[in-house]
């Protein structure tokens, strides 16, 4: 079996070929846009990528090509050679990768996302992208207003924004807003449609895929979350459960005991995942604890709030809806409140203990 290593560029891609024995076959560059053609060409082999932006999408190519495909994380090429010694050449980090293709029958690769969960991810991305703009563009104009003394604009709908703007700046100064914040404001009405349009999209995308309607089930799980959520697991049977979840997306906290036997150094979480899930699952986690205030998940919140603060109680409640929402998933069941009471309850009946027959406090199944 052959071995073709490519280091990525976003113009052109070194390549560099080498058979089972590691005598290199072939070293040459090649357009990236061109290298779906050139895997076509090739025999069925192992395929080596390193972690960029289109590593996906030649993945993709390489396996409808035949080929075996292994997209390395980027943390982890720096130990097989890439960049090593502080010399970043493309010739040489390809002949690394395809080095140690050779000589390993296993390379640790990351998960290639599915098509539709690549795209859900851009479709969530550029409505955030159009909301951060226009975010921005409100908070700019209302510190303009504090510099000029006149009052902090009543509260209203980010749509009806602009009209009340300038409604409130001619009232208290007798003036129309000046030219330079008017372009901001004309900035904001032009993306608000477009906000609109794009956060229309993204709930009919969840309305009508089944597992997003399962999860939006569950307290505060929006469309927002529920997109964002499935695009990032793409396949749920791809962890074991709901504690695998949380690790990948970063909620458990952080241990740095190493040199001490005797304590037990945890650090806040590892912030490890997607920041954008992480994002979406804490807005919903602050939206269960202000509109599902008895739900058994939120009150059990509530007594860490009282124990730790609302901060802490907030990212316990985020790890906890996380693995719910895996459970959900996985099981296809809709959320259920008294989960865990039925739970206990079936537990007492067998007359098992709550550790000792495996079901935990705080199960991560609704």
């Amino acid at each position: 079996m052959n071995h073709i290593a490519i280091d990525l560029g976003s113009r052109e891609s070194q390549i560099c070929v080498r058979n089972s024995e590691g005598l290199i076959l072939e070293e040459q560059r090649r357009p990236t846009t061109a290298l779906g053609k050139y895997l076509k060409t090739k025999e069925k082999g192992r395929v080596v990528l390193e972690t960029c932006a289109e590593a996906f999408a030649i993945a993709d190519a390489a396996r409808e090509a035949g080929h075996d495909v292994t997209v390395v994380p980027s943390k982890l090429v720096r130990m097989l050679g890439v960049g090593d010694r502080g010399i970043k050449n493309d010739v040489r980090d390809a002949q690394n990768l395809s080095k140690v293709s050779c000589r390993l029958e296993e390379l640790p690769s990351v998960h290639v996302p599915g098509e539709q969960s690549r795209e859900r991810k851009a479709i969530s991305a550029m409505r955030e992208s159009l909301v951060e703009v226009r975010t921005k563009l409100v908070n700019t104009t209302r510190s303009w207003l504090r510099t000029q003394g006149v009052g902090v604009l009543p509260g209203g709908t980010l749509p009806t924004f602009p009209g009340r703007y300038r409604r409130h700046v001619e009232k208290k100064t007798g003036k129309p807003v000046p030219g330079y914040v008017n372009r901001v404001l004309q900035a904001i009405e032009e993306l608000n449609p477009k906000v609109a349009e794009a956060d229309k999209d993204l709930e009919s995308i969840a309305t009508q895929d089944p597992t997003c309607k399962l999860l939006m089930t569950a307290p505060g799980v929006g469309p927002v979350t529920a997109v964002r959520f499935t695009a990032a697991i793409d396949d749920v049977s791809r962890f074991q459960d709901g504690h695998g979840v949380e690790s990948y997306l970063g909620l458990i906290p952080g241990e740095n005991s190493s040199g001490d036997a005797k304590k037990r150094h945890m650090k806040g979480i590892t912030k490890a995942g997607p920041p954008r899930v992480r994002w979406a699952l804490t807005q919903a986690a602050w939206t269960a604890m202000r509109c599902r205030k008895h739900d058994p998940m939120v009150e059990w919140a509530r007594q860490i709030e009282e124990r730790r603060g609302k901060k802490v109680a907030v990212m316990a409640l985020v790890r906890k809806l996380a693995g719910v929402l895996y459970a959900m998933w996985r099981d296809g069941k809709p959320y259920d409140p008294q989960h865990e009471s039925k739970v206990k309850a079936a537990a007492t009946q067998r007359g098992d203990t709550a550790t000792g027959s495996g079901v935990t406090a705080t199960p991560t199944a609704p």
